[in-house]
């Protein structure tokens, strides 16, 4: 017996809001998803390159994940740029003055 499930229509555009806390979930998803390919930094490199080069539908799941997520995010940070949402942020490294540890703060 068949049943009735709602789908987007082909053409349906949502616009959503995002706040900051949300955006910052984003990007430790991403972050997550990206130090699951392991430690080797060539490894990491031509992962990208090959889910940047490949069709969608020819990466596997876990690449997909990565696309996915990456999109979203370029989105984000693309409409807060439009909408000047960015503040300028000085951050200091070690060996500035007033440096705390992030780890101690």
């Amino acid at each position: 017996m068949a049943i009735n499930v709602k789908e987007l229509k082909d053409d349906a555009i949502i616009n959503i809001q995002v706040n900051k806390t949300y955006y910052m979930m984003v990007k430790g998803l991403l972050y997550y998803i990206f130090n699951s390919l392991g430690t080797d930094d060539e490894k990491k490199h031509l992962s990208l390159e090959h889910v940047a080069k490949e069709e969608y539908m020819d990466l596997t799941d876990y690449e997909k994940s990565l696309y996915t997520i990456t999109l979203l995010l370029a989105e984000i940070e693309k409409k807060a740029k439009d909408d000047n949402l960015y503040d300028d942020k000085k951050i200091l490294e070690l060996g500035d003055e007033g440096y705390v540890d992030p780890m101690l703060d």
